[in-house]
Order: C-alpha cells, then sequence, then structure tokens
C-alpha cells in the first residue's frame, strides 16, 4: 500500500474517531439539533391545533399576544391531573401549584390535596367547598381562581392532563421505574380494584395510573406518590432515548392534554431541557386535619404549611434569588414525615 492510501485511511480513521467521540460527548446537542430539524415544526402545529387553548378571560382581547419564544425568568404553572372517563363531568384528582426557573433547571411542585376546604372562586359566592370541585364546576378557570385565592400568588399558565393520556403515554415511553417496594391492594368496599406488585424494575401506564389514584392510606401519601410520578415521568421524557416518540405522544395526547402554554414557548423549553442538564424537582404538600362538615369529610388547611408553600413561592419566583438561597422543601417537616390524617370516605 503507498503512502498516499495509507494516509487517506489514516485521516479517515481520525474524522471517524471524532465523530463517534462527538456523538458521545455531545449527544444532547446532537438530539436537540435533530429535533429542531425534523419535529419542532410538526410538534409546533401539533399543540396549536390540539392542545393550546387560552383561558376564557386571556382570549377576550381583538389583539392576539406576540408568542412567546422563549422564558429564561421564573414563571407559575397550574398543573391539573383530572378523572374524566368519557363525557362525564371531571374533577381535578391532582392539582400543583409548579414554579419553573429555566435557567437553573429547577422545577417546584406544590401539591394542594383534592379534598382541601376552601373557597370555591366564581361559584356561589365563593362557598367553601373541596377544591377538587372547582375544576367540576367552572373547568381550567374557576380552578386557576380558586388556586390563585388560596397561595396569595397569580398563576401565568395551566397544563391539564387527564388520566387515559397519562396511563397510555407512560406505555408509550415503555414505562416507568417507581418506588414500590410492597404490594400495593385497593379493596375498599366504594373503591375500584386494583393490585400493584412491588419490587418491580418498570411499571406499565395502568399501574402507574393506579399508583397515583390509590387511597386507602392518608392524603399525604396520595400527593406524595403523584409527586415523585411527576418527577420520574418528566427525566424519562426528556430523556434523549425519548426523542423520536414525541410525535407519538402528541397523538397520544390529543383531546387529553390542553394548555394555554404558547406552543414556541413549550418547544423552546423542551430545547433548553432537553439539551442541558437533568430537571432538579423539589416537591411539597400543604396539608391538613382530617374533619367532617355536615357528614362530608374536608382537609381543614394547616395554617404553617400555607405560610411555608407562599414563603417558597416568593421565594423561588424571584428572579434574583441565587439557587444557594431557594427555599427547598425538603427543611420542612411535612417534606420528611407523612402525617397521620383521616382516609376520604
Amino acid at each position: 500500500m503507498n503512502m498516499k492510501k495509507l494516509k487517506k485511511r489514516y485521516i479517515a480513521l481520525i474524522a471517524l474517531a471524532v465523530i463517534i467521540l462527538g456523538g458521545f460527548l455531545f449527544q444532547k446537542q446532537l438530539a436537540v439539533l435533530a429535533f429542531d430539524l425534523f419535529l419542532s415544526d410538526r410538534v409546533e402545529a401539533k399543540l396549536e391545533e390540539e392542545s393550546y387553548v387560552p383561558l376564557v378571560k386571556d382570549s377576550t382581547s381583538a389583539v392576539k399576544p406576540e408568542p412567546v419564544v422563549f422564558k429564561s425568568d421564573p414563571f407559575s404553572l397550574m398543573l391539573l391531573g383530572t378523572d374524566q372517563r368519557g363525557n362525564e363531568t371531571a374533577r381535578s384528582d391532582t392539582m400543583i401549584y409548579a414554579v419553573v426557573r429555566p435557567e437553573d433547571y429547577k422545577l417546584l411542585l406544590i401539591s394542594i390535596p383534592r379534598d382541601t376546604y376552601t373557597e370555591i372562586i366564581g361559584h356561589r359566592d365563593n362557598k367553601k367547598d373541596k377544591i377538587t370541585h372547582a375544576y367540576a364546576f367552572g373547568g381550567q378557570q374557576m380552578a386557576k381562581d380558586t388556586l390563585e385565592a388560596l397561595l396569595g400568588h397569580d398563576i401565568q399558565y395551566y397544563a391539564t392532563i387527564n388520566f387515559q393520556g397519562l396511563k397510555d403515554a407512560v406505555d408509550a415511553i415503555g414505562g416507568v421505574p417507581l418506588p414500590i417496594k410492597k404490594d400495593i391492594v385497593n379493596k375498599g368496599a366504594d373503591h375500584e380494584k386494583f393490585t400493584i406488585v412491588g419490587g418491580k424494575s418498570n411499571y406499565s401506564g395502568e399501574e402507574a395510573l393506579n399508583y397515583t389514584r390509590y387511597r386507602e392510606d392518608s392524603d399525604f401519601n396520595r400527593t406524595k406518590r403523584q409527586q415523585v410520578f411527576i418527577d420520574v415521568v418528566a427525566n424519562k421524557m426528556l430523556s434523549i432515548s425519548q426523542i423520536g416518540k414525541i410525535p407519538e405522544l402528541l397523538d397520544i395526547m390529543g383531546e387529553n392534554f390542553k394548555t394555554d402554554m404558547e406552543p414556541s414557548l413549550i418547544i423552546s423549553l423542551a430545547k433548553k431541557f432537553m439539551g442541558g442538564k437533568d430537571m432538579d424537582i423539589s416537591s411539597f404538600t400543604v396539608m391538613g386535619e382530617g374533619k367532617k362538615i355536615d357528614g362530608v369529610y374536608y382537609d381543614i388547611v394547616d395554617e404553617e404549611d400555607l405560610s411555608e408553600a407562599q414563603a417558597m413561592i416568593d421565594n423561588w419566583m424571584n428572579a434574583s434569588t441565587p439557587v444557594s438561597q431557594l427555599i427547598e422543601p425538603g427543611k420542612a417537616a411535612n417534606a420528611l414525615e407523612p402525617k397521620a390524617t383521616a382516609t376520604a370516605e
């Protein structure tokens, strides 16, 4: 073999090594580039067509606001998981006030148990009821108004998904790992019967859904399971291996997912989180004391928990708060040990 051919092969081997090494070291950046080139336009169009639903109060303006391309400052988001089946009236089985800090890759989840007793803003002179009924009475807008009044903070966006969408999405990404050490058995006379086998490395959509819905222990533990579920699903969906499944996930979500976040904003955030470090999720639950009023079970809000949640929102929503000074839920008593509370009847 002459020196010229040998030199060409040598250069080719070096080029191949650079490509392989570059793909390994910069796989996240390459994945984002692939998403941007081949999927982002389709995803944005799908979101615009099926999922983007501004609230009535926000859509009365004659001039459509300019699309938000990216948010670097912290912003708030109401997450609702609904129990709708078919055309029946839905309630919000999961209600979370989230603070997203894009530049810090940080997410704060403040969960409100479904039986929390509070004023339902806009319904019968703001009569008190279970917070889960706000969505049933007035959809996302009433749920948003009610959660804002309870926590004393505005909400910039909402996102709603029903259980069917969650189940199918989990199956599409190949299941999720869940910290289930022993069997979970739902066997109450008035409850849906199911068993989730503990100790498995991966759980299906049906199992994951039942994990979040299990209600035969404290409401605190139920909300903690919902927070764990959001954590594992978010991290798996943002992994490189799931990028090619995004169109399938959007088809699955379809009518099951609604939000007033502009599609362009969702796309920009997705690219940032896919291309950066892992999202760090912190969780807190505003708990209360179980009590019957006129024969109906409610959670009466723990005022210390409520004050702590409000302080965390203030702290996290302040763009000037450095990461080192963010108030972490782990410092709160209710983030460490489950509280004893009555089981809903």
